[in-house]
């Protein structure tokens, strides 16, 4: 395991320099744990999240038969869905073609990401244990589908340590409208590991990007009062007899004085070429599309910064939207919908993939595409679509991943996974695997158990490994 709530070899390499020894210990514990755990190929996870739920059969995962039946009653047993107002099967309304050499599918609302195909390996065969928004966001972050849990982000800023003394390892971006998926904050959480370890939400698009890290005082006065506070803290941890909770407070005290500096660097783009705004789509005259774009350039600098995991955030659609939480929950009317959202986010993140293949970052950065589950085949209402936790679609780009390829599927319907299912356990395992650490080994003593992100499960996904 990593660290346990004694004092130990771990706790006193913490202590010193800052935990920069435990961090080496860590490296040295996650490459030596397991020999299935190879050399890091991955520096920074970047996790584009759906929230709301993409309809899989509407995206990546064409399924003709549902234009044969379409209107027709599903000739399958339904299971209870989460507003059991169903349906007769429902046809895509969108077009699917082949894309690139490789000739993976995707629909018409993803033209951007079409002209990506090769660089995407989609899993068709994803499940998810639970049917509801916020406990498929716990899920799908945590592991877990509840509160308290370490997020993704946490684990691996836990398990890699800081590559950016100046820059938290965990940074989740919001801008316009974007708020937390059903769930809130508590998705990024760094749960029962040290706090340092949580995300810093940076709002893109506002100045100060982070709150409370503009100082009220003059350098000096500010430095004067945070070594104040520092000796006062450090003699406190002390009389404790080593506390992490302090000790994460000290740290975070002093990160976010890093900060004042790093981070509204980090987000001017004034010298980004007009290409590259062009490019992401920065100017957009849709304000939603325009402001995911900045997200997305703000992912690759934080990338070139060296910043350890990166989460986008949808915005609200102002038609055919779902809540401000789930803007991908299309329950009724879901081609208007689903049209708006793909048309906020694909030229943003095609952008990103083809910018950092072109700035040879792209081997180095894991990108994620997910919700968190699917859609069902059939109707709800008139036309719109309910959960589907049996079947859906996600993808990963770069990374060490390979480029033009689909794996697994979902039967003829897109309603069940039926070759090679794969669970959100699966996924985590990979992506620790990608970065180096065997997520068998990447454990933190709690509640009388070794807790870690994949639980008791979780298999990589080799066939996807290039």
């Amino acid at each position: 395991m990593f660290a346990d709530d004694r004092c130990s070899r771990r706790e006193s390499l913490r202590r010193s320099s800052s935990g920069f020894g435990l961090l080496a210990l860590a490296g040295l514990n996650a490459r030596n744990a397991s020999a299935a755990a190879p050399p890091a190929k991955v520096k920074t996870v970047i996790l584009c999240y759906m929230s709301g739920g993409v309809s899989h059969v509407d995206s990546f995962d064409p399924k003709p038969k549902l234009r044969e039946l379409h209107g027709k009653p599903m000739p399958v047993e339904v299971q209870r869905t989460q507003f059991n107002n169903n349906g007769n099967v429902f046809a895509s309304p969108f077009e699917f073609k082949k894309c690139g050499q490789s000739g993976i599918e995707i629909s018409s609302i993803f033209p951007g990401l079409r002209e990506v195909a090769d660089e995407l390996s989609v899993i068709r065969s994803m499940t998810t244990p639970v049917n509801e928004h916020a406990q498929g966001n716990f899920a799908m972050h945590s592991g877990f589908p509840f509160l308290g849990y370490p997020s993704a982000g946490a684990w691996l800023s836990y398990g890699l340590g800081s590559a950016n003394e100046n820059l938290p390892s965990y940074v989740v971006l919001q801008s316009g409208d974007a708020v937390a998926p059903h769930g809130g904050v508590g998705l990024f959480s760094s749960g029962f590991l040290p706090a340092q370890h949580q995300a810093s939400i940076l709002k893109a698009d506002k100045q100060p990007a982070i709150s409370n890290i503009k100082p009220a005082q003059a350098d000096k006065i500010q430095t004067h009062w945070l070594d104040f506070v520092h000796r006062q803290d450090t003699g406190f941890n002390i009389e404790l007899g080593g506390n992490q909770n302090v000790e994460a407070a000290i740290e975070n005290y002093e990160t976010a004085f890093r900060m004042q500096s790093a981070v509204p660097d980090v987000c001017d783009i004034s010298g980004e070429s007009q290409a590259t705004r062009k490019r992401y789509g920065l100017d957009d005259s849709d304000p939603e599309k325009a402001a995911y774009a900045r997200q997305a350039l703000l992912a690759r600098r934080l990338t070139e910064k060296g910043v350890r995991f990166i989460e986008l955030s949808c915005l609200t659609k102002r038609i055919g939207a779902g809540g401000a939480a789930n803007p991908w929950d299309q329950h009724g009317d879901l081609e208007q919908g689903h049209r708006a959202m793909a048309y906020q986010v694909d030229q943003p993140i095609a952008a990103l993939i083809k910018d950092l293949r072109e700035r040879g970052l792209l081997d180095q950065t894991l990108i994620v595409f997910t919700g968190e589950f699917g859609r069902t085949p059939f109707t709800q209402g008139s036309n719109g679509r309910d959960h589907n936790p049996f079947g859906f679609s996600v993808w990963l780009a770069g990374g060490g991943v390979k480029g033009g390829t689909t794996y697994g599927a979902t039967d003829d319907l897109g309603y069940h996974a039926v070759e090679n299912p794969a669970s959100i356990y699966d996924l985590w395992a990979t992506v620790l695997h990608q970065v180096g650490i065997d997520h068998k080994a990447l454990t933190y003593r709690y509640a009388g158990r070794d807790v870690r992100l994949t639980d008791v499960h979780g298999e990589v996904l080799r066939d996807i490994l290039a």
